[in-house]
């Protein structure tokens, strides 16, 4: 990339490289050294965006889940949002029943391996695949007898359509959660889905907000502010506190965002929001995309041969490994897992690990494998109908794995020599660990001359010099301001004790006859020499 090569550029190659032509939904995703993610926005330079050395990495995840997937034009498009949300699945996001979770989990076995060949497939096979963050023996039986009895036949774009109607009904469908705390302390989980804004608090959801009803969006220092409008004017505030003022302004540019591409009619209606009433104080954001409705008419006009989907090869699956990618490490002893990673491990340095704005739970590099150990915590999970914690808390890695790198000890040395946090403590707790989902795609962009000052106190002293400036703009402007009204009161016929004595000081009799007088009569010249001009053309 060009220094000066702004996100929409490396947007739109990315687009052309996987044929997507209904790309609006879409966005390209980075955590930065401080651990905080952020979307790259496209009208900035990639290089000024990243506080990392290069080379960046980067992962292309859905931005804005449609609000009906099953209405999207081409199926290249649907496929795309399939691979996101079956990682939603799998890290925890995505919560339901035990029964829609076996439906679930049920197509995407039907979408990977096809129809159930008792030759292929013995006793146990749905257990090869990995769907949720933890499993249990009847949950898995439940899944092979879906697929066995009630799917065959089914294409893997049929699958994956299903799959896409059936999660748009749950009530997380859409939820890319940010941690924070209420007024009381609690731990909760904000985040916007196409319908409007939720709060998520252990395995509930506690509040619900349609997008008409948000009047406003502010955050000061660590604190979010949601403005809500509802039936009868009945108005009222919810404030959450963010783990860090970049956590917050993150959740609140994302707020911005999702309102801005779900409630509007035109991206023309569109305008620059401040986080502060001042408007030399706080953050300013403007929302450059389209809206959805836009979005939904551009793509019925799309006229094109379907392009040509290649499910196997366009990312392995890692997330939900597949039984034709060859044998899991699951299937290994866990003894001899352990002793494998930890030999992989050593002499690595342990860093802490998270990819939400802040660490919610450590994750290492076993995740994707289920250990015995969980299957009770899965039995009694089932028996309150969720897939899910007793508290809500998805994981997630900070950083994709490279694609080109199949075997787990190249998982791990590349993501050393990247810079991404490696963490041994989860491996001894539950052999869990950081899969890379078949919705990653890892974009490394060589930037010459990305170097400089160190990234966290430039963009503090930018911050500061910015706000100054501001605010000596301000007071100038004001002054000025007060200085020509005070003018115009004094030279005009208004006859009070105050300006009385002001008109008898010799200092304004002097700026009177020396400065305003001749002044005046100025611009009375230079008016009535534009008059005549225009009467005579």
């Amino acid at each position: 990339l060009q220094r000066d090569a702004k996100g929409q550029y490396l947007f739109d190659l990315l687009c052309h490289h996987l044929n997507l032509l209904e790309k609006d939904y879409f966005g390209i995703r980075f955590v930065d050294p401080d651990k905080q993610r952020h979307w790259l926005e496209f009208t900035k330079s990639v290089v000024k965006q990243m506080r990392a050395q290069p080379p960046f990495t980067m992962c292309f995840r859905v931005k804005f889940y449609p609000t009906d997937p099953a209405a999207l034009k081409e199926e290249i498009t649907r496929y795309l949002v399939f691979l996101q949300i079956k990682r939603d699945l799998y890290h925890g996001r995505l919560l339901c029943k035990t029964s829609d979770a076996a439906l679930l989990a049920a197509y995407i076995l039907q979408a990977e391996i096809g129809d159930y060949d008792p030759g292929k497939h013995p006793e146990g096979y749905s257990s090869k695949f990995q769907f949720f963050p933890k499993h249990s023996e009847k949950l898995e039986r439940k899944i092979a007898e879906i697929h066995k009895s009630e799917l065959s036949g089914q294409t893997p774009a049929t699958s994956e359509l299903n799959f896409l109607r059936k999660a748009q009904t749950l009530e997380t469908y859409g939820v890319d959660p940010h941690p924070c705390k209420d007024v009381s302390g609690n731990a909760a989980f904000l985040a916007f889905t196409p319908f409007g804004f939720v709060v998520l608090q252990g395995n509930k959801r506690v509040h619900f907000i349609k997008w008409n009803e948000v009047t406003k969006m502010k955050f000061e220092g660590k604190t979010f502010y949601l403005y809500v409008s509802q039936k009868e004017e009945k108005k009222i505030v919810l404030t959450y506190f963010a783990p860090t003022p970049e956590a917050c302004k993150h959740l609140w540019k994302c707020g911005i965002e999702n309102q801005a591409f779900y409630k509007l009619e035109k991206s023309s209606q569109v305008r620059t929001v401040s986080s502060s009433n001042l408007f030399f104080k706080g953050s300013r954001f403007r929302y450059s995309g389209r809206v959805a409705k836009e979005v939904m008419e551009s793509s019925a006009k799309i006229k094109r041969e379907p392009p040509e989907i290649h499910r196997a090869g366009l990312v392995p699956s890692r997330s939900c490994p597949s039984i034709t990618h060859g044998p899991r490490l699951s299937s290994v002893p866990r003894t001899r897992r352990r002793a494998v990673h930890i030999s992989i491990m050593e002499g690595l340095e342990s860093l802490r690990d998270s990819a939400h704005s802040t660490p919610v739970r450590s994750a290492s590099h076993g995740d994707a494998f289920a250990g015995p150990g969980r299957s009770g915590r899965a039995e009694s999970s089932e028996r309150v109908a969720v897939i899910a914690d007793e508290s809500y808390s998805p994981a997630d890695s900070v950083l994709p794995t490279p694609v080109a790198e199949h075997s787990l000890e190249l998982m791990l040395l590349s993501r050393q020599a990247n810079g991404a946090p490696c963490s041994i403590e989860e491996e001894k707790e539950s052999e869990a660990g950081t899969p890379a989902a078949e919705a990653e795609g890892e974009l490394r962009a060589l930037c010459p001359g990305a170097g400089g000052l160190g990234p966290a106190q430039a963009q503090q002293v930018n911050k500061f010099v910015l706000s100054v400036l501001r605010l000596l703009l301000v007071t100038v402007g004001l002054l000025f301001v007060l200085l020509l009204l005070l003018i115009i009161l004094t030279e005009s016929d208004l006859d009070t004790a105050f300006f009385r004595d002001i008109r008898q000081t010799p200092e304004f009799e002097q700026f009177h006859y020396q400065y305003f007088c001749p002044l005046r009569r100025w611009f009375a010249c230079k008016l009535r020499a534009v008059v005549n001009l225009l009467i005579d053309t």
